[in-house]
């Protein structure tokens, strides 16, 4: 049996062991998703998002990119936000890094790596932003775990420099953006204590002014 035909076997006795316990599952999730939570996470294969917060299909809207990034620039990812804000109405939009980043690492380690160095540069700001804090640490695991909490710090605010968050807020809706870190040796997540859930809370340089202000 080939590796990808083994899936298949797989995706079978997953399906059969659901089903079992829920008979209606499948028919309730094909009819609609209502997940109060929009997960920004890292592509790493290594931080399955609803398993680890132990979340059923159906609960939790996903969107991964290397490093759990938010660019303004990425059309993909404002979509995303977008779509589980607008139409999906989460309540809290969680971006979820990771100790251990591959990518934090590569753009840490300032080695060439070809066309992702474009993506990584993001993750440069961070650290130039707060080299001295960074740099103050002597132990380069420590540093780069440091560089990963503050990388899902920034990508927090960015979140929220958004103006389809800003104009939810505006309409009076609820959308709390949270940032927590995750470690491979553990398994276990970490509130990193940056949430925000209004304009006030980030800076007048990125807030969006109604017709009234």
């Amino acid at each position: 049996m080939s590796s990808l035909e083994s899936l298949f076997v797989n995706n079978r006795q997953w399906a059969e062991s659901v089903n079992s316990s829920d008979p209606e599952f499948f028919e309730k999730l094909a009819a609609q998703q209502n997940p109060d939570y929009l997960w920004i996470g890292c592509s790493d294969s290594r931080v399955p998002a609803n398993q680890i917060v132990g979340l059923l299909p159906g609960e939790v809207f996903v969107h991964r990119n290397v490093a759990n990034m938010v660019v303004h620039t990425d059309f993909n990812c404002l979509t995303v936000l977008q779509y589980a804000i607008e139409i999906l109405q989460v309540k809290h939009v969680i971006v979820v890094g990771h100790y251990n980043c591959g990518g934090v690492l590569a753009a840490f380690e300032n080695s060439d790596n070809g066309m992702i160095d474009n993506w990584l540069r993001n993750i440069k700001d961070v650290q130039q932003a707060h080299r001295k804090r960074i740099n103050a640490l002597e132990d380069k695991e420590a540093r780069v775990d440091l560089l990963c909490e503050l990388n899902v710090m920034t990508q927090v605010t960015n979140v929220c420099h958004t103006s389809i968050v800003q104009n939810a807020w505006a309409r009076g809706q609820q959308v709390d953006v949270h940032g927590w870190i995750y470690s491979l040796k553990d398994g276990l997540l970490k509130d990193l204590v940056c949430s925000i859930n209004s304009p006030d809370q980030i800076s007048e340089v990125y807030r969006i002014l109604s017709p009234e202000d």
